[in-house]
């Protein structure tokens, strides 16, 4: 197959300026972009890549037919491929099959360059995913126009491509980052309280006409810290705590807070509950049961007294960078004295939680004892269920 000559053209032939003007405009990076030539004459395989170096691209490969085209596209990684379309083993249409069939593939734009006329082949051609459609022979000027426009396209499309994957990384990091965050607020806050922060409220307080509040508090633990290393003591009473953190979970109950080595739940905050004081106490049973478990880390010398008050309280969020989900009112009072006038190993609860649970737990009177602001009140110790 020889290459036909065609004289120059001018704008008289009907083409736009914009595919003769090749003096200015070529992209950044236009000289490095790869080209795939695929012809089975190796004659117009010449004559195409001496257009292509007189317009300043040097990375040139050619391929003798489809066949061998599709290996070497598998191979490398090209900008641009010219494709004839009558060639031996596989032809041009079969080429932009393969090409169509397979879109996961970084394939290449392409520019069909056939010696037909036929306006359907040119048809079929883009409709198989061919960029351009040139006739032979070609006019060299055209040619190069569409080449320079073809890999301008190609490099503003990778460019997109790149940014996309790059923004979507980003998003799902933020992502990430949001959902640590989140996790950090839950760990913070009840779900409930977290979730009207994250919607805008900025101030927090409800009132609860009645729950239950708990407070364990170690016996014991300020002897046992001087005999044991620092890191030994915290591991022991994390070990302890992230019991009694599963038990709140267990029981439908919120831990508002530890100090020290008391620890403090709540059950009916924030979402109010009939069963408060059942839960609470079940929780209470489940935490004796912690501990005896912690016998041999502890070396028995850890032992708890838990004190249940139930009342109203009033309950919000406190703080503007650490935020501290916390419960006020007299019930709190009550029950941290409940905690501090029992009994190591023992359950104590006052008569208002009593009058909630005596149908299903087993209570023993301790008396009256003495509770500021509110003088003598009759408490219990919870010996268990009926």
């Amino acid at each position: 197959m020889s290459m036909p000559h065609r004289s120059p053209v001018s704008s008289s032939d009907g083409r736009t300026p914009s595919d003769l003007d090749l003096g200015s405009g070529v992209p950044a990076g236009f000289e490095s972009a790869k080209v795939l030539l695929v012809d089975d004459s190796r004659l117009i395989r010449m004559g195409l890549r001496r257009s292509l170096e007189e317009i300043g691209l040097k990375d040139i490969t050619e391929a003798g037919d489809g066949r061998e085209a599709i290996e070497t596209l598998v191979r490398e990684h090209f900008d641009l491929m010219l494709l004839d379309m009558e060639m031996p083993e596989m032809n041009g249409m079969e080429v932009l099959a393969v090409l169509r069939d397979t879109p996961h593939h970084p394939w290449p734009p392409v520019i069909v360059i056939s010696g037909g006329t036929s306006l359907d082949d040119a048809v079929r051609c883009i409709e198989l995913g061919a960029e351009d459609y040139l006739s032979k022979p070609f006019n060299p000027v055209l040619l190069r126009a569409r080449v320079k426009t073809s890999v301008e396209r190609k490099r503003l499309s990778d460019q997109v491509t790149l940014r996309m994957r790059q923004l979507k990384r980003q998003h799902e990091i933020l992502g990430q980052e949001q959902a640590k965050t989140e996790q950090l607020l839950l760990n913070i806050l009840p779900q409930k309280i977290a979730q009207r922060l994250k919607a805008g409220e900025e101030s927090i307080a409800d009132a609860f006409p009645s729950v239950s509040v708990l407070f364990a508090d170690m016996v014991g633990f300020t002897a046992m810290s001087r005999t044991m290393t620092a890191s030994a003591l915290v591991a022991v009473l994390g070990d302890l705590f992230s019991r009694f953190d599963l038990i709140t979970e267990k029981h439908g109950l919120e831990k508002i807070k530890t100090i020290g080595d008391c620890y403090m739940l709540a059950g009916g905050v924030p979402e109010p509950s009939d069963d408060h004081a059942h839960a609470a106490v079940d929780a209470a049973v489940d935490m004796c049961k912690a501990l005896e478990e912690m016998h041999e880390k502890t070396g028995g010398a850890l032992r708890m007294r838990i004190g249940i008050h139930s009342g109203p309280i009033v309950a919000g969020v406190i703080g503007l960078r650490k935020f501290t989900y916390d419960l006020w009112g007299d019930t709190v009072n009550v029950a941290s004295r409940m905690e501090s006038t029992g009994a190591p190993g023992r359950i104590h609860v006052s008569a208002a939680t009593a009058d909630l649970i005596r149908q299903d737990f087993q209570l023993e009177s301790r008396g009256f004892i003495e509770v500021k602001s509110l003088g003598q009140v009759e408490t219990f110790f919870v010996n268990g269920r009926n």
